[in-house]
């Protein structure tokens, strides 16, 4: 009988063919570009850190004695302080003492919340292609993964409703939503969110949200946070984090918000995944939440001008890209660079970095394994754009040295 890591492993895509466990894709683009001496657009990761003046708040909040366990639903400050950027971003009012829970990233929430929720015989849907952490979380749970395509049209990446309509059943017990996408850069449109708390409703299920790019947004879109639709207030877990908003991602400082009964069985579970941790990390994301608005603008700024620079260089080489609402992160069709030796995607993002000095990520490993997903996005690739001037430069003079060998279908 199979354990359930080799589950987890298997549902995350890392399962080898001998039984062992291969490294993340994130992992291994990075260890490529390392060893080929690649600009590396593969893993999104920033790479500059965030502003100084919160750097220096956790300093501060590490000498002045903040070093211990803080409260396991996270510090009173923190606590407070994500109620208020809820309160007064998007009109969301919340109880800070019993709505809110602090973990340690996002990710730690989204795996809290399906561990509590969630359990064999529950179906989990989630959009595709999808992180791959909400697999593996799905797996841990025992329940069944049911996903709903994303399809490259008119520029972006649309839900299909059809499909969302067929997935969704009598055993959902949970949607996942992540908004804004990773890895398309969608923004799911208001009325696209619409169609999936209509669902919700239907099947009587929680929805969970992956919302950690709530403010890296471009070219006007609206990131409209689940909660805020009619209705779903009540059945609405939210998940953000302070990582990819202020560019500190390794201290880990995510959190959950949502109705008090739904946060008490997701704190239930994380007490004991880690009880509470970061202390004092917690304390300056407490005064970066009030007092960082300017920041935030100021990344959104530069992340805007680096991704019309990776965009405006993938076009004129030749990939059909789909023009990202949000993120980190460009979507490329390689089909005009696949060759009998590299006939797709994966085989392209092996081949990029020794060839022409750049690593990138394929697409298809953010879906299943011989999905209708994965076929449709086999040969495309992800670029990442939160890079310094300097790496995303590099990359874009390596890119001109790509020559097309084939012309993509009605292109």
């Amino acid at each position: 009988m199979d354990s359930r890591w080799r589950k987890v492993a298997a549902a995350a895509g890392l399962a080898g063919e001998d039984g062992s466990t291969r490294p993340t894709i994130f992992a291994e683009m990075s260890a490529l570009a390392a060893a080929t001496g690649a600009a590396n657009l593969g893993q999104g990761f920033p790479d500059e850190d965030g502003p100084e003046w919160i750097r220096e708040a956790a300093v501060d909040a590490l000498r002045s004695g903040e070093n211990q366990y803080p409260p396991r639903r996270g510090s009173a400050a923190l606590r407070a302080a994500i109620a208020g950027h809820q309160l007064r971003n998007y009109g969301i009012s919340l109880d800070p003492e019993t709505e809110v829970l602090v973990t340690v990233g996002a990710t730690e929430a989204l795996t809290a919340a399906l561990l509590a929720l969630a359990g064999p015989g529950d179906e989990v849907v989630t959009l595709e292609p999808f992180y791959d952490s909400h697999a593996a979380a799905i797996a841990m749970a025992g329940a069944t993964h049911v996903t709903v395509p994303l399809v490259p049209a008119d520029g972006g990446f649309a839900l299909d409703r059809a499909a969302l309509d067929a997935a969704v059943g009598p055993a959902t017990r949970l949607i996942l939503v992540n908004t804004p996408h990773n890895p398309t850069g969608a923004v799911l449109a208001r009325d696209e969110l619409a169609s999936i708390a209509a669902a919700a409703a239907r099947a009587d299920a929680i929805v969970v949200t992956d919302e950690v790019y709530e403010h890296l947004t471009f070219d006007g879109a609206e990131h409209v946070p689940f909660a805020t639709l009619p209705g779903m207030r009540d059945r609405t877990i939210t998940i953000s984090s302070s990582g990819k908003t202020f560019s500190l991602t390794g201290w880990k400082i995510g959190w959950a918000s949502g109705p008090a009964h739904l946060i008490e069985a997701i704190t239930a579970i994380k007490q004991f995944l880690t009880y509470s941790g970061g202390a004092p990390f917690q304390s300056a994301i407490a005064r970066a939440l009030t007092e960082g608005d300017d920041d935030i603008v100021a990344l959104k700024n530069t992340l805007n001008r680096r991704r019309e620079l990776l965009l405006d260089s993938l076009t004129r080489v030749g990939f059909r890209t789909v023009r990202p609402q949000g993120t980190y992160f460009v979507c490329a069709d390689a089909t005009p660079f696949l060759t009998a030796g590299v006939p797709d995607g994966a085989a392209f993002a092996r081949w990029l970095p020794g060839e022409i000095g750049v690593a990138c990520v394929p697409l298809a490993a953010f879906c299943r394994e011989g999905s209708e997903s994965a076929g449709r996005l086999r040969n495309w690739v992800r670029f990442t754009f939160v890079k310094d001037d300097a790496t995303l430069a590099t990359a874009i003079e390596r890119l001109a040295a790509l020559r097309p060998t084939r012309a993509i279908d009605g292109g």
